[in-house]
């Protein structure tokens, strides 16, 4: 596969580094005579200085030939256009970076649409949803990946005295943003349908918006309700805020400590569900004085590497029971993974890593993509693009002949993200998330237009 790279930095450079190996041909632009220097040294890709937004180096990169054009520079601005302008010289699949959130809020302007981009990728938001994964329920399953958070799925144990014990999925009339994919029934595991029985000690998985899941666990598990978990978060930039929108959720008392005033101003204004504490959170003092080793899960989001260990490895010691750090850059991270379980630093999370294997995703020959496959069963959770000549393309769901073992719990229109009901229409281009048996799998392709 032909790959055009702009931008050598900290992820165009892993990008370009991991794709030569994968035996892509790879061509990097770069601005920076230095940086270009370095990778053309150091890297088996062709190197050409210059400005990615500019037509004619495009145009030298073999932007019109290529496969695939990734902008991956640190300027929002410059992807964008040279997004807008590799789309029209011709690359077949345009993903671009972007850090600012403003570009992915589409009540007025589809930005994505407006310039002609396949892909938007947030690295901000990307490692937000990694860090929400472990915070929001620790038996959650990989769809996340897929919805940025906005879909989320938990395993619940039918209890005994649950109301809907005994009861059909048909009977129970399930919200329309909820959805029941799988169920364990002791050794068993399966996809349900609409007859399936709710029993006593099923194991069953929870498909919808984080708010009505939780809400939706007390009717299978009164029991199951637990108190609010204390979140402290250091930094208020991007990352801190896709994170508490992801955790927008009575289930968590969110703390931050900031100490910009201007970002602390914002914080308040926007989220004033959110307690903000504008000081210095490497302080020793200050952790102590707002009780930071009290905290279920403390999350050090800042843009500095060695501020966002050391806090960290303090509220490790001041007792917080999880602790999870971003890593802005690659050097402190082969030597922290190693010294994690020391430091007591539960979990690591590069913004690097994470736009790496999102790009990845996108760069897969398969028509679909695995996100997820249930332990001992033969069931897995594909996203699914849907073709223009697919047979289910301009219906809605209850006229669509889904194949037997096979369920919709996710439906990514555009970029608006939702559990479909029978009255929401697929169209071409859109993306489903199902759950499937293996043995339905070639069925449902075909189904969504891949022959």
């Amino acid at each position: 596969m032909k790959i055009v790279i702009v931008g050598a930095g900290e992820v165009g450079t892993f990008l370009s580094w991991t794709l030569s190996n994968d035996g892509h041909d790879v061509t990097v632009i770069e601005s920076s005579p230095e940086r270009a220097t370095s990778i053309d040294e150091e890297h088996n890709v062709k190197v050409i200085q210059g400005n990615g937004s500019s037509a004619q180096i495009l145009k030298k990169a073999g932007v019109d030939r290529s496969d695939c054009f990734l902008a991956m520079t640190r300027d929002d601005k410059t992807n964008l256009i040279a997004s807008s302008l590799a789309k029209v010289m011709g690359a077949r699949l345009v993903v671009t970076r972007n850090h600012d959130q403003t570009y992915q809020d589409n009540s007025l302007v589809n930005y994505r649409l407006h310039f002609g981009i396949d892909v938007m990728i947030n690295p901000e938001a990307l490692s937000a949803v990694e860090l929400a994964k472990t915070i929001r329920n620790p038996a959650r399953v990989a769809v996340e990946n897929f919805a940025r958070g906005q879909i989320e799925a938990q395993r619940v144990r039918v209890d005994k005295s649950a109301k809907w014990r005994g009861k059909s999925l048909r009977d129970i009339h399930l919200p329309q943003d909820i959805r029941i994919g799988f169920i364990r029934r002791g050794e068993q595991e399966d996809v349900p349908h609409a007859e399936t029985v709710l029993q006593e000690g099923d194991i069953v998985t929870v498909f919808g918006p984080p708010h009505d899941v939780s809400r939706i666990r007390g009717k299978l598990d009164p029991h199951s309700e637990v108190s609010a978990a204390r979140v402290v978060i250091l930094g208020g930039g991007e990352t801190a805020v896709a994170l508490i929108r992801l955790l927008n959720s009575t289930r968590f008392k969110i703390r931050i400590i900031e100490k910009n005033p201007e970002k602390c101003h914002y914080l308040a204004e926007n989220f004033p569900h959110v307690t903000i504490i504008k000081g210095d959170g490497t302080k020793l003092r200050l952790m102590e004085e707002e009780q930071v080793g009290d905290a279920d899960y403390f999350v050090a989001t800042t843009g500095d590497d060695e501020n966002n260990i050391m806090a960290s490895i303090q509220a490790s010691k001041l007792g917080a029971k999880h602790v999870q750090v971003v890593l802005n850059k690659s050097d402190y991270e082969e030597m922290l993974n190693h010294l994690r379980p020391t430091l007591g630093i539960e979990s690591l999370v590069s913004p690097r890593l994470v736009t790496v294997n999102e790009v990845q995703r996108y760069l897969s020959k398969e028509p679909y993509i695995e996100l997820f496959q249930f332990p001992r069963q033969q069931v897995r959770i594909l996203e699914v693009g849907v073709k223009d000549s697919s047979p289910a393309a301009g219906k809605v769901l209850r006229d669509i002949s889904w194949p037997h073992g096979a369920v919709a719990v996710a439906l990514l229109h555009k970029y608006s993200v939702k559990v479909p009901g029978a009255d929401d229409q697929i169209l071409g281009g859109d993306r489903v998330v199902v759950i499937t048996r293996e043995e339905t799998i070639p069925h449902l392709l075909r189904l969504l237009g891949h022959s």
